[in-house]
């Protein structure tokens, strides 16, 4: 099973559209978990509380993945690669996680097995939730020799 467990919720519209277009492509289990912090707390406070939230959410036996900007980054055979690895080594139980618009919490960051950066741009955290879900996609159609990664 692959989790991805996100801060926000994807409001109706294009963005949400192609997050449940490569979800729909995806041969793979996947479970995407929306948690969000409802109280008017901000920064540090909110970070920690979306990291709490986070981490209830989190499968027990999961190997976390953070994305994070200081994480490492792969071109897409690349990251293939290390997702058939991330996902032996979980015993396909493996867990995205990606925190908010102030990052994730260092609870979640200690807790990570690996960080994962999308780029050294920054990007909105929604946004980033539909480019993960596409790299997951196109990984499994590296590995399984599918002709949509044209490289």
């Amino acid at each position: 099973m692959i989790t991805i467990i996100a801060v926000g919720r994807l409001k109706a519209g294009p963005l949400r559209d192609l997050c449940d277009e490569f979800r729909r492509r995806l041969p793979l289990p996947l479970d995407l978990r929306e948690v969000e912090e409802r109280r008017p707390v901000a920064g540090d406070e909110r970070k920690q509380r979306e990291g709490e939230l986070i981490l209830k959410e989190l499968p027990k036996s999961a190997l976390a993945v953070a994305l994070d900007e200081r994480g490492k980054g792969y071109d897409s055979a690349g990251f293939a690669k290390q997702f058939a690895a991330w996902r032996e080594r979980s015993g396909d139980n493996l867990a995205f996680v990606i925190g908010g618009a102030d990052g994730l919490a260092t609870a979640v960051l200690e807790k990570a097995a690996a960080r994962l950066a999308l780029g050294t741009m920054t990007w909105p955290h929604m946004l980033a939730r539909a480019m993960l879900l596409e790299q997951i996609y196109r990984a499994h159609t590296i590995l399984t020799g599918h002709p949509y990664h044209r490289a």
